[in-house]
């Protein structure tokens, strides 16, 4: 009974202090709002030199492709595993094996992404400083304090070019100390509620926070853009709608954009860009938009639509 009544003090939330964080994280209220882009993380190379039994790329796409869902400034599209899956699920309910109807996924409908997350983690680390405590389940519980580091590199790719339209490389440090939940190299499978409690956790927390503002700040810097889809009357519908972001009041140019391409290496160059007139949303669903002209007239079908630039 005593050693059940020291394990619920060492555990208890009153008495264990937070973990904390030598570098500023990046705000994790930031607005959401704003057009989006659809996003995917991609494999992160493990390049740290770290070989424990800890799944340390894969925790890691799993947080931050959960911190970009959060962030409210993207569309997510899952990555290559749930893709996968997805896809296999579609071929299983074409062969003719399952019963047909309304509930069985149907193919060419998966979203893509136009923008792709990769990166190399460079750097891990963990130093403990503990003297006695108890191990329970993967976590150290006692005295004396564990510091833990890990340095990323992130690139944001166009999924269109393949081109590596930013980068920034990341640093996550925290350091834990007295009564403290430490780090203990395990497999922590999908518990990564557990592994946020650690030190190790609340700097990989940190490293993407800073990822997940970095890439917020590059969407200005990126191409956004959708299609009439139809013109009826005064109304003109759009493809984009509140899952791009698209907000009623916004005020679009439409017209006709022509990509232009270094001829020698293909390389998208820019974006021309021929403004036949604007228009305003008035209505919006999850897909489309629903818009009134204006300026301008002679809007058509498949005309491009981007942002009006102030």
């Amino acid at each position: 009974m005593k050693k059940i009544a020291l394990l619920c003090l060492l555990v208890s939330p009153v008495l264990l202090p937070s973990v904390r964080a030598d570098a500023p994280a990046a705000p994790a209220d930031a607005p959401t709002g704003g057009l989006r882009f659809s996003i995917a993380v991609t494999k992160f190379e493990n390049h740290a030199n770290y070989n424990g039994r800890f799944q340390l790329a894969d925790t890691w796409g799993a947080m931050l492709t959960d911190s970009l869902q959060q962030s409210g400034h993207f569309i997510v599209i899952g990555e290559a595993d749930m893709r996968d899956a997805a896809m296999k699920e579609q071929d299983f309910a074409k062969s003719g094996r399952v019963a047909g109807g309304d509930k069985a996924p149907a193919t060419g409908f998966m979203t893509p992404a136009q923008l792709l997350i990769k990166g190399e983690i460079t750097n891990f680390q963990t130093t403990s400083g503990q003297h006695g405590g108890l191990a329970v389940h993967g976590f150290n519980i006692g005295m004396g304090g564990d510091t833990a580091e890990i340095n990323v590199v992130i690139y944001v790719v166009d999924s269109t070019t393949g081109q590596v339209v930013a980068s920034k490389k990341v640093i996550g440090t925290a350091k834990s100390s007295a009564m403290s939940v430490g780090f203990v190299d395990r497999d922590f499978g999908g518990d990564i509620g557990g592994f946020k409690k650690t030190n190790v956790g609340t700097a990989v927390e940190q490293a993407i926070d800073q990822g997940v503002a970095f890439i917020i700040t590059q969407i200005p810097n990126l191409h956004w853009s959708g299609n009439v889809i139809l013109v009826k009357g005064p109304q003109v519908y759009i493809n984009r709608g509140s899952r791009e972001g698209v907000a009623v009041g916004e005020v679009f140019k439409v017209g006709s954009s022509e990509v232009l391409r270094d001829p020698a290496t293909g390389e998208t160059l820019d974006v021309a860009f021929t403004e036949k007139g604007q228009i305003k949303v008035v209505s919006v669903k999850e897909k489309i938009a629903i818009c009134a002209v204006v300026t301008g007239d002679g809007l058509e079908n498949g005309m491009s639509v981007a942002p009006v630039t102030p």
